[in-house]
């Protein structure tokens, strides 16, 4: 009898510690803040649970309340961690004067992203003159297969993450998004060969993203650098524009100890 009082104890705690997860991650760059009925009816959880992880997670300040509108928005603690995070990937320690010079010779926003989960992530960013708000910042998630950066390095996955994603659907964003399996593999394998990634408008409509693979030490494939901007800015036909890209996520692998043979 005890011990199974002290399962339910701990399954208990695993429910609350996952659902104060949750309502962390329900914050976004469009959503930052929200009241306890709306963190109610986004994670199907009662007001008054909601209102005891809100109580929880501010004391230890991972969010803080605005006394006059009454929402919840995430607290200074989350910057600690996400210090700790992005200081020890190797790849953003060695690519930020990098992602700058790029920026500069194309003049459009750059990024780095890894993949996670169903999404790819963009975990370093730098923004030109004339960025597009609100499509991209760093912690963004954006589906693998109609992003230039998530199909870059999805193609050179091996089969059975590629399979992976096919069979968790295609879902369609714009008209340009591809949603068969086949012209969705045999698009992987022209990415793959041709050593780069074009999104045109498949995400959203009117922008423009190119991508390339970025390396670690043995070869594999982890990380992608794009480049994004309205469509009538980007012209993906400029070689140009396409080679420095080339160019600079091979600078980033030969960084992270790729050498090329």
């Amino acid at each position: 009898m005890i011990s199974n009082e002290k399962n339910s104890s701990q399954d208990y705690l695993l429910t609350s510690v996952k659902n104060a997860l949750r309502l962390l991650n329900s914050f976004s760059i469009d959503a930052p803040d929200k009241k306890v009925t709306e963190l109610a009816a986004t994670l199907g959880l009662g007001k008054s649970t909601v209102s005891r992880l809100l109580a929880t997670l501010a004391s230890e300040g991972f969010v803080t309340k605005d006394n006059v509108s009454k929402k919840y928005r995430l607290g200074l603690s989350i910057l600690n961690l996400n210090s700790v995070v992005t200081s020890r990937l190797e790849v953003n320690r060695e690519m930020r004067a990098i992602l700058q010079r790029l920026v500069y010779e194309i003049g459009e926003t750059a990024h780095i992203a890894v993949l996670e989960g169903l999404n790819v992530v963009y975990i370093n960013r730098v923004e030109c003159k004339r960025p597009i708000h609100s499509l991209s910042y760093i912690g963004r998630r954006n589906p693998v297969h109609c992003t230039s950066s998530g199909k870059v390095i999805l193609a050179n996955q091996d089969e059975e993450i590629v399979r992976y994603f096919i069979d968790n659907g295609l879902s369609k964003y714009t008209l340009n998004t591809i949603t068969d399996p086949v012209q969705f593999r045999n698009t992987l394998q022209i990415i793959k060969k041709q050593g780069y990634s074009i999104s045109i408008e498949e995400l959203h409509e009117g922008i423009t993203s190119i991508a390339a693979p970025i390396r670690d030490h043995t070869g594999k494939v982890l990380y992608a650098i794009s480049v994004i901007g309205p469509a009538h800015r980007m012209n993906i036909n400029d070689n140009c524009i396409l080679n420095k890209i080339k160019r600079t996520a091979e600078e980033i692998s030969e960084c992270l100890g790729y050498m090329k043979l």
